[in-house]
């Protein structure tokens, strides 16, 4: 079944303040993420989907993050079935990273993309 083309953005083009949901694994996370994003991995996500829209406002649109977009564009796909207004980051962290978008670690040390 075809939804039509995978709504997505550019990372340079992500609003400061637009609601990230990073779908990357704990160790991805750790070494280096948007700061405020909210982090439910792929593996998890179906279980965890209230999380996500207890966290997003009412008609929000939610930017969708993994490693390089593979991942994110699988999820993209199913919260626009769900009827959320959903985007895939093109590029993932790479391209974030590339953009020179802010980052941080969890342990305080300089961020990077794993």
């Amino acid at each position: 079944m075809n939804f039509g083309p995978l709504p997505s953005v550019g990372a340079a083009e992500v609003p400061s303040e637009g609601f990230v949901l990073d779908v990357r694994e704990d160790d991805e996370w750790a070494a280096g993420h948007v700061e405020g994003a909210l982090h439910i991995p792929m593996s998890d996500f179906v279980a965890r989907f209230g999380e996500l829209t207890e966290a997003v406002e009412d008609g929000g649109r939610v930017h969708v993050m993994c490693r390089v977009g593979g991942r994110s564009a699988q999820v993209t796909q199913y919260l626009v079935r769900q009827g959320i207004d959903a985007v895939n980051i093109d590029g993932g962290m790479q391209a974030w990273d590339g953009a020179r978008r802010p980052m941080v670690s969890e342990s305080g040390n300089p961020p990077f993309v794993l």
